[in-house]
């Protein structure tokens, strides 16, 4: 069996036997607050945990990297949203160590898609059109650094207001022990 049949076959069970009942919330978080993480595998169930939020709680948004790179980007997008219209009042963005976007390097993965067929031109083509293709791939170097980055470009955004509080963190992905990098209430 294929994954994706895997899963519409659990699916179906799930909602045969109301198994979602449990999770029935409303679209606004009840901790009024919305955060920004990686998309890492090991933090999907051990961060929640580590800050004691459950389904309803908070607006969740993942990439890879917990990065905000473009101001005007769906990331940020998504943070106004939650906002303006979902009653958020705080911004959390939670880095983690041994994060893949760590050392990332731009040639490792444009070769990758060379190797999986990409052509030069696809490549050229993205250039072209206005994208640093290397400066869009790159990753980071230092955790603390990026989440410090990324607090900044949320809190100096002209759209965000001035009073909503934008935290930092790191957490680790074996532990779920949390670091603070940026205290958003005292900037």
């Amino acid at each position: 069996m294929r994954l994706l049949e895997e899963i519409l076959d659990f699916n179906e069970q799930f909602v045969e036997e109301k198994k979602y009942e449990k999770y029935t919330t409303t679209k606004l978080p009840n901790k009024k607050m919305v955060l920004l993480t990686c998309m890492d595998t090991r933090l999907v169930e051990l961060l929640p945990k580590a800050l004691n939020v459950k389904n309803g709680d908070v607006k969740l948004v993942k990439n890879a990297g917990a990065l905000v790179t473009h101001p005007f980007g769906s990331i940020m997008r998504s943070l106004l949203v939650a906002v303006y219209q979902l009653q958020a009042e705080e911004v959390l963005i939670i880095g983690h160590h041994d994060c893949g976007m760590s050392g990332m390097k731009p040639d490792g993965i444009m070769e990758s898609m060379r190797k999986r067929g990409k052509s030069e031109a696809a490549l050229d083509t993205i250039t072209y059109s206005g994208v640093d293709v290397k400066e869009w791939l790159r990753g980071f170097e230092n955790v603390e650094e990026s989440v410090a980055h990324s607090v900044k470009m949320v809190k100096k955004h002209p759209l965000m207001p001035d009073d909503i509080p934008v935290h930092g963190l790191v957490i680790h992905p074996s532990t779920g022990k949390l670091d603070l990098v940026v205290n958003g209430y005292e900037n």
